[in-house]
């Protein structure tokens, strides 16, 4: 069953050449998915930040218009 000139140890060799040379790959690949996605993380850490800045903004000229108005703020409930 042997190919002519080809010996079962070469055929053996190159078939675990080719395993490793997909495990290699796969590591690859996987190591660049883990990088998109933590980019994807600090831009999604970025964003709740600006909304978290913003909220305070909001909530600071909330504060200041009550005040000029005189109306007392309800404590809300956490």
């Amino acid at each position: 069953m042997v190919a002519e000139g080809v010996s079962l140890e070469v055929i053996i060799l190159a078939i675990i050449v080719g395993t490793l040379a997909a495990i290699v790959y796969s590591l690859r690949i996987l190591v660049l998915l883990e990088r998109r996605i933590a980019r994807v993380d600090l831009n999604i850490e970025k964003i709740a930040r600006r909304i978290s800045a913003q909220e305070m903004k909001i909530e600071h000229e909330e504060a200041v218009i009550e005040k000029r108005l005189g109306i007392k703020k309800k404590k809300r409930k956490k």
